[in-house]
């Protein structure tokens, strides 16, 4: 095969552009960067121990990741058809359901950390 070797800073390099080419693209990603942002200043300002922010901060980052894998679902069906085919329309609605999956479980982390954090269980 005609595969190029790997390379640690060139698979690097590939990440990162890939990085910045959802961004530039994709105003889904943006909005979960948003939430990154915004709720892991929350996470660590809250009058709760270090341990507590750290699982609520790094839970945030999975929302990101399905976004991340969401994105491309869509290019890779985007790629192979631009026609609507019944399967495109089932491999995009999958990817968008992965996204509210990791946003339910992100919340339910919450939920359950502040909970203990606060001691109100």
């Amino acid at each position: 095969m005609n595969k190029p070797k790997h390379n640690l800073f060139r698979n690097g390099r590939y990440a990162l552009e890939g990085f910045v080419d959802v961004v530039k693209t994709e105003t889904s990603f943006k909005w979960q960067l948003l939430m990154l942002f915004s709720m892991g200043v929350v996470a660590w300002v809250l009058p709760i121990e270090f341990e507590y922010s750290a699982i609520l901060f790094i839970s945030l980052f999975i929302p990101v990741a399905s976004e991340v894998a969401n994105s491309a679902i869509e290019r890779v069906v985007d790629l192979v058809t631009v026609d609507y085919h019944i399967m495109a329309k089932k491999a995009k609605d999958v990817g968008a359901t992965l996204v509210l999956l990791s946003l339910i479980v992100t919340a339910m982390i919450w939920i359950f950390v502040l909970l203990i954090a606060f001691k109100m269980v």
